[in-house]
């Protein structure tokens, strides 16, 4: 795909249509005013379920994907859509359904994603995700997995994952250059070349305050991972351009890591709390030191 995407998260249900095309034409105008309008090459909008009670922000039911998509789609000119797709709580005929609905909507590629972290690995009555790399690739062209660079066993996890049909994965907001290592053994070790989606999030002032992205990163026990949000919380204390600079100075520690391991690379850029104008002027900084295609 050797893309931008953008991740769009489903306004609240009672929101309604209005607000969902008030998001596109929001997203539209910072684009334009960073510059950025015509290098952005795809929305990816994730597939919400409500996970622990424990969330920093509170979860309300979520606009469908589908309907969302086909909301902003006209908002935000000639983009595509990529989106995450759980599939535990799908039998395989309601799930090749859903799928063929998201295909039929133009959604390019589609990440199979699992339970939530309420919930252990292989439970839920419908199809886990490795089943679903297999049985769908003459539904799905680009399949995508979930990578996260600092999870123990993760290399054998993608690997299998890749083996099973993944034709990219789509790593956990990087707060640290983690993915340089793991991808720099994952070339040593195995032939899979996956595409590769490297997540980055903008870091607002208010985390300090609500810790949504620590709360999204996290793994218990886990001295990789609390390097990583005690980064998050540093950065989070910072005045703007010091924010900014951390970010891009991360940025360009992993991009210079992993763009010549032979992975196809594309950007995956989230802002947790929500887009605007900071985060974007974040957005573009980071671009100028690289971006897909160029």
């Amino acid at each position: 795909m050797t893309t931008i995407a953008l991740e769009l998260v489903p306004p609240d249900l009672d929101g309604g249509v209005q607000r969902a095309v008030e998001e596109g034409q929001k997203i539209a105008e910072l684009s334009r005013n960073s510059g950025l309008t015509g290098r952005i090459g795809h929305v990816m909008i994730p597939g919400i379920i409500q996970e622990d009670g424990d969330r920093p922000v509170d979860f309300r039911p979520k606009m469908d994907t589908i309907d969302f998509w086909r909301t902003i789609r006209p908002e935000l000119g000639d983009l595509r859509g990529l989106c995450t797709q759980v599939t535990a709580f799908h039998d395989e005929r309601a799930l090749a359904e859903r799928l063929q609905a998201l295909r039929d909507a133009d959604m390019d590629g589609i990440a199979f994603v699992g339970v939530p972290r309420n919930m252990a690995d292989g439970e839920g009555p419908g199809v886990p995700p490795t089943d679903a790399l297999t049985k769908f690739q003459d539904v799905v062209p680009h399949r995508g997995s979930i990578l996260i660079p600092t999870r123990e066993g993760e290399q054998g996890r993608f690997g299998f994952k890749c083996e099973r049909g993944a034709t990219y994965g789509m790593t956990q907001l990087l707060y640290s250059d983690a993915i340089v290592d793991f991808l720099e053994e994952f070339a040593r070790t195995t032939p899979h070349r996956p595409e590769i989606l490297l997540s980055f999030g903008f870091i607002p002032g208010v985390e300090g305050n609500k810790k949504l992205i620590q709360w999204l990163i996290q793994d218990p026990g886990n001295e990789a991972v609390a390097a990583e949000q005690e980064f998050v919380a540093r950065t989070a204390e910072l005045g703007f351009e010091q924010r900014k600079q951390a970010v891009v100075d991360l940025y360009k520690r992993v991009i210079d890591g992993v763009h010549d391991l032979g992975f196809p690379i594309s950007v995956h850029l989230e802002a947790p709390y929500g887009y605007n104008a900071p985060a974007f002027e974040t957005f573009a900084a980071m671009l100028e030191h690289w971006e897909p295609g160029k």
